[in-house]
């Protein structure tokens, strides 16, 4: 089993310099692999298997970043591509934008490439990059990947993937007569409908924060777009989202981790 930890991370200057670079190529081989794809298929009817080693002697600026994390842009491309192909409701691969796709970049561990002490990481490419380390990782958990994205608000964050080696079955020769069961159904209006009686409440993050996050938006569509304004805007105006979202985690992690800790078993309705 895998289980993966996400850290905030804290690079300098130069070390935000190349995370750009390593996200927009990963972005620029995605769209290069896609639209060859395309052609291929339009001409031949058949998949061309093109690799990043391809594209490296036309765009030399590719060997400046990461190799593993240009090879994993490789196999989710496969991956889309060929769902497509097995169930077409999955929909096309789409290319990706510099505005409004998600910022991020996988590699995999190689020969001891990424490592992770307390309070720092070292990436493939990078030297130390401080890191806020707010849980404990098992010494037997083994390294797999490293996902670095970026926050519209500019926050940088590390997902840490590790295998799990000894999984517990919980479910093995339980005593399900005396256990005590939760069962949860869609509700149309409010989060869901619980078989038992759940002290919860609904919040309502995104209506408490309505009236400051129509104001940030205001100022932005006032903002000369592409100005520095604009970009500073822009980011109070992500802020806003962010925290909302984070409340949003925060309130349904609490609520699972109560639930877990009360019930033996917890049935959901499909």
């Amino acid at each position: 089993m895998n289980i993966a930890y996400r850290f905030r991370i804290y690079p300098n200057r130069e070390q935000e310099v190349l995370f750009a670079k390593t996200f927009g190529c990963c972005r620029f081989l995605y769209n290069q692999m896609l639209n060859d794809k395309i052609r291929e298929y339009e001409a031949t009817k058949k998949m061309l298997r093109n690799t990043p080693a391809m594209y490296k002697k036309t765009y030399p600026f590719l060997k400046e970043v990461d190799s593993l994390a240009l090879a994993n842009v490789q196999m989710h491309l496969e991956k889309a591509y060929k769902n497509f192909f097995r169930n077409p409701k999955t929909g096309f691969p789409k290319f990706k934008s510099k505005h409004r796709s998600r910022k991020s970049y996988t590699t995999n561990v190689v020969n001891g490439n990424i490592q992770v002490e307390d309070h720092r990481i070292k990436l493939p490419k990078l030297k130390w990059i401080r890191m806020k380390k707010h849980r404990d990782i098992p010494e037997k958990y083994c390294l797999k990947s490293v996902t670095i994205s970026m926050e519209p608000s500019g926050k940088y964050y590390a997902s840490l993937l590790y295998e799990k080696s000894d999984c517990e079955n919980q479910a093995e020769e339980f005593d399900y007569e005396d256990a005590k069961i939760l069962g949860i159904d869609y509700a149309m209006h409010g989060m869901a409908v619980f078989s038992e009686d759940i002290q919860k409440e609904n919040e309502g993050y995104f209506r408490k924060s309505e009236e400051r996050l129509a104001r940030e938006q205001r100022k932005l569509s006032h903002c000369v777009k592409g100005s520095n304004n604009y970009y500073r805007q822009k980011k109070r105006v992500a802020l806003c989202h962010e925290k909302i979202r984070n409340q949003r985690k925060d309130f349904l992690h609490k609520l699972s981790y109560e639930m877990a800790e009360a019930y033996d078993v917890v049935a959901v309705v499909l």
